[in-house]
C-alpha cells in the first residue's frame, strides 16, 4: 500500500440500529478503538441515527457519514436528502452507488454522476461502489462491468479531484451471502480498477484509496489488508457489532 493512501475502514449500517442502540454501540465501540493510529475509521448509520453518531463520536477520531444523498440542493424529491443537509449535521462521508441502491431503488450511472460531482462540490469524501454480480463474473464481464460504472459515475470528476473520492469494490455476489472473494481475487479486480483510473486520470490513481466490501470479517480482515492495493474495507453486516468491528479497525499491519 503506498505510504499516501491511509488505510480506511468504513462500516455500512444499512437499514439496522435505533438512535438508543447507535449510542450504545458508539458507547462499546469507541474505547476498543482509542489509541488506534494510522487508519481511518467511519460509522455510516440510517439517517435518523446521524446526528446521534455524530454526538457520540465528537472528539474521539471516528467519521460518520451518509449512506446515500440526492444530487440536488432541493427539490421536490420526497423522502431524499440534500447535500446540505448532510453539511449542516457534519457528516465526512457518502456512500454512493451500493448495489443494493442501484438494485432496489434504481439508481443509474447517470444520476451517480450527478451524486459525486455534488458530494465533492459539498466537501464529502464519495465512497463510489462498484461491483458485477455472480452471472457477469461467470460470464468474464467483471472487468467490463466494474470498468464502465467507473467510466460512467466518474464523468464529471477532473484528475486534480480525483484522489478525494473512494472507490469501493463490493462484488454482488459476496454482500451478505457469506462468500467472499479470497483476498487474491478481491485484489485482482482492485488493481484493475486502479489501471483503469490509471488509463483515464493518470498519476492520480495512485492516491486514490479503494476498499474492498463483501462479507468482511474478523476471520478475513488480515488477509485483505496485506494485498497490495487493498486500501481498506466496506464492512456490512459485522460493522454493527462492536467486538467485531473492532477487531477489524485494528487489522494486524504485516510485518
Amino acid at each position: 500500500m503506498a505510504p499516501e493512501r491511509r488505510p480506511l475502514i468504513a462500516g455500512n449500517w444499512k437499514m439496522y440500529k435505533t438512535r438508543p442502540e447507535t449510542a450504545a454501540f458508539c458507547a462499546a465501540f469507541l474505547p476498543l478503538v482509542a489509541g488506534v493510529e494510522g487508519r481511518d475509521v467511519v460509522l455510516c448509520p440510517p439517517a435518523v441515527c446521524l446526528e446521534t453518531a455524530l454526538a457520540a463520536t465528537r472528539g474521539a477520531g471516528v467519521g460518520v457519514g451518509a449512506q446515500t444523498m440526492h444530487f440536488a440542493a432541493e427539490g421536490a424529491y420526497t423522502g431524499e436528502i440534500a447535500p446540505r443537509m448532510l453539511a449542516e449535521l457534519g457528516v465526512s462521508h457518502v456512500i454512493l452507488g451500493h448495489s443494493e441502491r442501484r438494485q432496489y431503488f434504481a439508481e443509474n450511472d447517470a444520476d451517480l454522476a450527478r451524486k459525486v460531482r455534488a458530494a465533492l462540490d459539498a466537501g464529502f469524501t464519495p465512497i463510489l461502489c462498484c461491483g458485477e454480480t455472480l452471472e457477469e463474473r461467470e460470464a468474464g464481464r467483471t472487468e467490463a462491468k466494474v470498468g464502465g460504472q467507473l467510466d460512467a459515475d466518474l464523468a464529471e470528476v477532473d484528475p486534480a479531484e480525483l484522489p478525494a473520492v473512494t472507490v469501493a469494490y463490493e462484488p454482488i455476489w459476496a454482500i451478505g451471502t457469506g462468500r467472499t472473494a479470497t483476498p487474491e481475487t478481491a485484489q485482482e479486480t482492485v488493481a484493475f480498477i486502479r489501471r483503469r483510473l490509471r488509463e483515464r486520470f493518470g498519476a492520480a490513481a495512485d492516491r486514490v484509496r479503494i476498499l474492498y466490501g463483501g462479507s468482511v470479517k474478523a476471520a478475513n480482515i488480515d488477509a485483505l489488508m496485506v494485498q497490495p492495493d487493498i486500501d481498506g474495507v466496506l464492512v456490512g453486516g459485522a460493522s454493527l457489532e462492536a467486538q467485531e468491528f473492532a477487531r477489524i479497525v485494528r487489522f494486524v499491519e504485516p510485518a
